[in-house]
């Protein structure tokens, strides 16, 4: 575990702080005070909420090239035994976005001593796990004044072994919508179960109902997936639930899917309604737009991979995972891929542990295309 290589520390000591979303302050400080240690010249930095704009001035720059960065954790307790383990309670690095900062922070470092032509702007983006930083931050006046011309993101992917990395063009991860559904109805005692209204078994009726829009409603052809992963309902075993909460996510690789689905959504609700005799809400809470590549970026950053480096490139398929990145890919043309890093286990996992090799091999393919870019 020892190493010298100064971005994985970096990484380390982030992993240790993971935070929510817009609840980044000790990552922002983190990032803050290392990047006022460099040498400031032609640095401007900016934050912005709980997040940081770093704009690098080129040599003779005729555009903007930007680079973007997640930077909160999950809400998920760690069990990785890892000496730098997250000191925060139930919360994890547990999607890398520790990788993705100390990444850029190595990126920026590089580019302050090693200066291109075209000016470069690095995204410190808060919130992508929730509630979605990305939309409010495009829309910042910040933003506003520094927009790039193209902007370029990445993702670690623990399937894939160091050095390989992954993309398509179009297409690369989905729509995707939190979902919250509401019941009440009227408890009672367990004994008397004539004279209520179950929330739990109008919950458990809904949840069967749901899985049948994918079967029956979505085009075969298409994909979609209705996911209802909690459901919280009742007090204690001997009285009949007043109320239920069902927490889920919908994912579509088509908007006109999102709508299809979250149409069939409202009429199940309501005929829940009807049947149960109860009342109900639904409340979408974060969506999040497809991440579509724009082909010719995609097409040229992987021929360059191939011809340029060392690095496997892959044409992988598109995800049902859902990142806020999309929201800038369709204001800005630019991509997405997914870079290696070899963890037995998968993203949101509670022992998640990418090989930190990934890191210098990520620095080293990006500043190299920038550099031909720039």
């Amino acid at each position: 575990m020892v190493s010298n290589n100064p971005f994985v520390l970096l990484r380390r000591e982030l992993h240790k702080i993971p935070e929510l979303g817009f609840r980044e302050f000790k990552t922002q400080q983190f990032l803050l005070d290392y990047l006022y240690s460099l040498p400031q010249d032609n640095l401007e930095i900016k934050p912005w909420k709980t997040g940081i704009f770093v704009k690098i001035k080129g040599r003779n720059s005729s555009r903007l090239i930007g680079y973007r960065a997640d930077i909160d954790g999950l809400p998920i307790t760690e069990e990785t035994g890892l000496p730098f383990k997250s000191e925060h309670n139930e919360q994890m690095h547990a999607c890398g976005h520790d990788f993705h900062m100390s990444i850029a922070l190595g990126l920026i470092t590089k580019f302050i001593e090693e200066r291109v032509n075209d000016d470069l702007l690095f995204i410190f983006q808060p919130a992508e796990e929730g509630p979605g930083g990305a939309e409010p931050m495009l829309k910042s006046e910040i933003m506003k004044e520094w927009k790039p011309d193209m902007i370029l993101a990445l993702h670690i992917a623990p399937e894939y072994p160091v050095g390989t990395i992954a993309l398509r063009e179009g297409l690369l991860f989905a729509n995707t919508s939190e979902l919250f559904i509401d019941l009440k109805g009227k408890g009672g005692h367990a004994a008397y179960p004539h004279n209520t209204n179950d929330m739990v078994v109008a919950a458990c009726t809904l949840v069967s109902q749901l899985q049948s829009i994918i079967s029956r409603n979505v085009d075969p052809l298409d994909s979609a997936v209705v996911t209802v992963g909690k459901i919280t309902g009742g007090t204690v075993q001997n009285i009949i639930a007043e109320k239920a909460r069902l927490e889920g996510t919908i994912r579509t690789l088509s908007p006109e899917s999102m709508k299809k689905v979250k149409s069939r959504i409202q009429a199940l609700v309501k005929g829940i309604e009807v049947g149960y005799e109860c009342e109900a809400s639904i409340d979408y809470g974060s969506m999040y737009h497809q991440v579509y590549n724009e082909e010719t970026l995609t097409r040229e950053f992987m021929d360059f991979a191939r011809t340029n480096t060392d690095i496997n490139v892959v044409e992988c398929r598109e995800a049902m995972t859902g990142e806020d990145f999309g929201y800038m890919l369709e204001e800005i043309p630019g991509f997405m891929f997914w870079l290696g890093v070899d963890s037995e286990y998968g993203l949101h996992h509670a022992r998640l542990n990418p090989n930190e090799n990934a890191i210098e091999t990520a620095i080293e393919l990006i500043a190299a295309y920038l550099k031909y870019k720039g």
